[in-house]
């Protein structure tokens, strides 16, 4: 995954600390959810680390969660190595690796053994939700799902009253379930009578579905929609931890905790950080730029970089004072021979003016062909930090910052994670 998935959990760990201190009467605990049954492939078969993508070639289908440690990812891991094993802890987290993800297991249990390894001495509970025992306890809303479409009706309703202020992130369905066994994981959809799982032969009647369901609970799993509630009824949180995006489709939800009489927990926006290191702290000292000053954007940076920086004017401000100095005297003449000609002077004077800017910005661009030097360095500095104009925790992978810096990586960003501050983190390495 991404570097947010570092950041979350150092974020609920550093929550659940931090309300320990304050009310040392109560056990505040951090947990991880793993949401294992995700099926969306494209989204989890890949990992970024310096810029290079590395990914995982598997015929496997169904929840991500499920499927096996094979040669494939085995040989991703040692590609990996071969990039991060030159850094002073490339070879610790390689092992950890390799040690969490053999051949054969699940990915699953790969990613309990790789997240309790990192955060064992935090105190993080890691909950696995893909267990019949646990779906056991949400069987009557699964059956309400089913049968009446209750969720879908409460959403729905929620979501509309939203939507006239608000974008909505997810669209209730009239089943939320879908059929998980073996390598499937398919929506169910009713056609007629009968309850098909799409895009393969299964087929049940409505007593059998309901047959399967107490029978097999383990066999279902919740969409978007109810996906919170189940995790909310398995282990009710104080606070839920997420991204931007999970925020916005946890707004929908809160009707319907209420109508099942499950606590809805504060929605809390994970923290935020951006890990500028060596190198590229010395490279924006070298060219004079804040890092606070990178939100800009590169375009911005390096017009201001050329107008700080250049021994030429690039200005025209005097010179467009000068000439609507001019149309004010040539306004005042004409008004006097006719006055309908002062309309005239007006539209020559906001022609006129409008080329000298078009003219300001052609000599700002010439002159920022002689500041190529500049213009590569930052480039540079965006490649690393903003890949594809995306925030780096979006896209880079912690693996690389680990094997710098080590466990003290992890360290740091505890350090530094806020709690309900809601402010983006900067982080730069000091040599």
């Amino acid at each position: 995954g991404h570097l947010y998935f570092i950041y979350k959990i150092l974020h609920t760990i550093k929550f659940a600390d931090e309300l320990s201190k304050q009310m040392p009467e109560n056990n505040f605990i951090p947990v991880f959810f793993v949401g294992s049954e995700d099926a969306d492939l494209d989204e989890l078969d890949h990992v970024v680390i310096d810029g290079k993508k590395y990914k995982w070639e598997t015929n496997q289908k169904g929840a991500v969660g499920r499927m096996r440690v094979d040669d494939n990812l085995i040989k991703l891991i040692d590609s990996i190595s071969g990039r991060i094993s030159v850094e002073k802890f490339g070879p610790e987290i390689i092992q950890t690796l390799k040690s969490c993800f053999r051949k054969n297991m699940t990915v699953e249990q790969s990613t309990f053994l790789l997240v309790h390894e990192l955060f064992k001495s935090y105190g993080l509970i890691v909950l696995l939700p893909d267990n019949p025992a646990l779906k056991q306890a949400m069987t009557p809303v699964l059956e309400d799902d089913l049968f009446n479409n209750r969720p879908s009706i409460i959403v729905g309703d929620t979501s509309g009253r939203l939507s006239k202020e608000y974008k909505v992130q997810a669209q209730p369905r009239e089943i939320n379930l879908f059929y998980l066994k073996d390598d499937i994981r398919n929506r169910i959809v009713p056609v007629e009578d009968n309850f098909v799982v799409h895009d393969t032969d299964i087929v049940f009647t409505k007593s059998g579905l309901r047959s399967e369901l107490h029978a097999c609970p383990g066999n279902f799993s919740p969409n978007v929609i109810l996906r919170g509630l189940f995790q909310e009824m398995i282990l009710p949180n104080i606070a839920f931890v997420g991204g931007g995006g999970e925020l916005a489709y946890w707004l929908q939800l809160k009707d319907l905790f209420a109508h099942y009489q499950v606590p809805y927990p504060m929605l809390l926006l994970r923290n935020s950080f951006l890990v500028i290191d060596d190198k590229y702290r010395n490279l924006l000292e070298k060219i004079d730029v804040a890092p606070e000053d990178l939100f800009k954007g590169e375009e911005n940076i390096l017009n201001g970089l050329v107008k700080k920086l250049s021994n030429h004017q690039l200005k025209l401000d005097g010179e467009m004072t000068a000439l609507q100095n001019i149309y004010q005297q040539i306004k005042k003449a004409v008004r006097q021979i006719d006055v309908t000609l002062a309309d005239h002077t007006e539209a020559l004077e906001t022609k006129s003016l409008k080329k000298l800017s078009v003219l300001e910005k052609k000599m700002l661009r010439a002159e920022k062909r002689n500041f190529d030097d500049s213009k590569s360095q930052l480039s540079k500095i965006f490649n690393r930090l903003f890949p594809n104009d995306n925030l780096q925790e979006r896209t880079e992978n912690f693996m690389l910052y680990y094997a710098m810096w080590g466990n003290s990586f992890l360290e740091i960003l505890y350090e530094k994670s806020l709690t309900t501050e809601q402010e983006f983190c900067i982080i730069e390495e000091l040599s």
